[in-house]
This record gives C-alpha cells, structure tokens and sequence, in this order.
C-alpha cells in the first residue's frame, strides 16, 4: 500500500482528499498545514507521494517542491492547484513535480493523477 502525505492548509481539503485516498487503496501516514511543515514531515515520514498544495502560508507550495527534491531527487510530488494558477504549475513541474490536480477535487482524476506516481 502506498503512503501518502497530504499538505494543504485547509482542513476541509484534506479531509476531502483524506476520503479519496481511503477509498482509492492509499494509507495516508501524515498531514501537514504549510510548506515547512509538509518538508519536515517528508523527512520523518518518507512517503511513497506527496499532495502539495501551491498557496500556504510560511513556506509555499513551490518552496516545499525545491526542499523536498533537494533532500530526495526521486520524491514523487502532486501539486493541487485551484483555476487560474497555470503559471504556477508550470514553475512547480519545472521544480520537479511529477503531477497536479485541480480543486475541486474530482475523485477519478486525483486517483488517476497518483496512479501515474
């Protein structure tokens, strides 16, 4: 079963995609509420994949990709984003990345989007 972290810092998110991931066959090890946090995690928790959402506070979803591949350059990193934030993702894929999903979630595509992982 593969272990997944969740960073974002909405909560009803989370949950959200907390629900998807249960259903979908992952175990989710942990979750995290901003960047920093969601980096610190990786390092303790070292999961399969990693949701990450681009606007937190403290530390961005975009910072989080570059600490993250810096500690592990094979790290499998999802990126969520809401409409509009094309700009963004194409910094996030470029920053190593490996997918993204789009809110609202639909549950098909963020299944899909891991199953590429």
């Amino acid at each position: 079963m593969k272990k997944v972290l969740i960073v974002d810092d909405s909560r009803t998110s989370r949950r959200v995609l907390k629900d998807i991931l249960d259903r979908g066959g992952y175990e989710v090890v942990g979750e995290a509420i901003n960047g920093q946090e969601g980096f610190d995690q990786y390092v303790k928790l070292q999961p399969d994949i990693v949701t990450m959402d681009i606007t937190m506070p403290v530390v961005d979803g975009i910072e989080a990709v570059k600490l993250i591949r810096k500690f592990d350059n094979n790290a499998k990193i999802i990126m969520i984003t809401a409409a509009g934030q094309k700009e963004k993702i194409v910094e996030a894929l470029k920053y190593g990345a490996s997918e993204f999903i789009t809110k609202p979630f639909v549950e098909e595509s963020v299944l899909e989007a891991l199953s590429h992982c």
